[in-house]
C-alpha cells in the first residue's frame, strides 16, 4: 500500500499485522480523495479507527493542515506513528492511542473541529453510526465540513443524526457515504 498523491507520492505504508486491519484499497483512496477535492488542503482532518493510518497520512500529503489519526489497538497505533514518521509529516499529525468512541469527548472539550471526518471502523456492528452520531453530536464536524464513511455495500449505512447524504459511491464490495449537514 503506498500514498497516491502529494508530497508524500508512492511512500510505502505498513498494514498492521493480522486480521483486524482492513486498509482502505490505493483505488479507493484515490476515488474518496478525488471527491473531496478542493475540500482538503488546509483542513483540519480527524481519522477516526486509524488502522495503518492511510486516509489521515493520505490528507497530510495532499495539504491537510492537520490530521488526528485515532486509534486504540497498540500494535495498529505503532504502524501508524512509524508510517508518520516514513512519509515525513509527523509534525501535522497527532496520533490518538485509545478508543475512537471515548476520544470524540475528549477532543469535543479541547473544542476542535474538522473539516473532513473520516469513519472506518469495523464493518461488523454498528461503529460507524455510533461514532457518526457523536462526532455530530459533540460538535466535532465543523459547519461545512464532510464526513466520510467506509462501509460493506452489502449494509447501507444509516444513522440517526441531522446530517444528510451527500452521496454514495461503490467500488467493489466497498462503499462510501459522504455525509453533510
Amino acid at each position: 500500500m503506498r500514498i497516491v498523491a502529494g508530497i508524500a507520492k508512492g511512500i510505502r505504508l505498513d498494514v498492521p499485522p493480522g486480521r483486524d486491519v482492513r486498509p482502505t484499497a490505493d483505488r479507493v483512496r484515490e476515488a474518496m480523495f478525488s471527491s473531496l477535492g478542493a475540500r482538503v488542503p488546509g483542513s483540519s482532518v480527524l481519522d477516526l479507527f486509524g488502522g495503518s493510518g492511510a486516509l489521515g497520512i493520505e490528507a497530510l500529503s495532499r495539504g491537510a493542515a492537520l490530521a488526528v489519526i485515532v486509534e486504540h489497538h497498540r500494535r495498529a497505533a505503532d504502524v501508524i506513528a512509524a508510517n508518520l514518521a516514513r512519509a515525513g509529516l509527523g509534525e501535522r499529525a497527532r496520533l490518538v492511542r485509545g478508543d475512537a468512541l471515548r476520544a470524540i469527548p475528549a477532543l469535543a472539550a479541547e473544542r476542535l473541529a474538522f473539516e473532513v471526518v473520516f469513519v472506518d471502523p469495523p464493518y461488523a456492528g454498528d461503529l460507524a453510526a455510533r461514532a457518526i452520531e457523536a462526532v455530530f453530536d459533540r460538535g466535532l464536524l465543523a459547519p461545512e465540513g464532510i464526513a466520510v464513511v467506509e462501509h460493506d455495500k452489502r449494509r447501507p449505512f444509516s444513522c440517526a443524526s441531522a446530517l444528510r447524504v451527500a452521496a454514495e459511491k461503490t467500488y467493489g464490495d466497498t462503499a462510501l457515504t459522504y455525509l453533510t449537514r
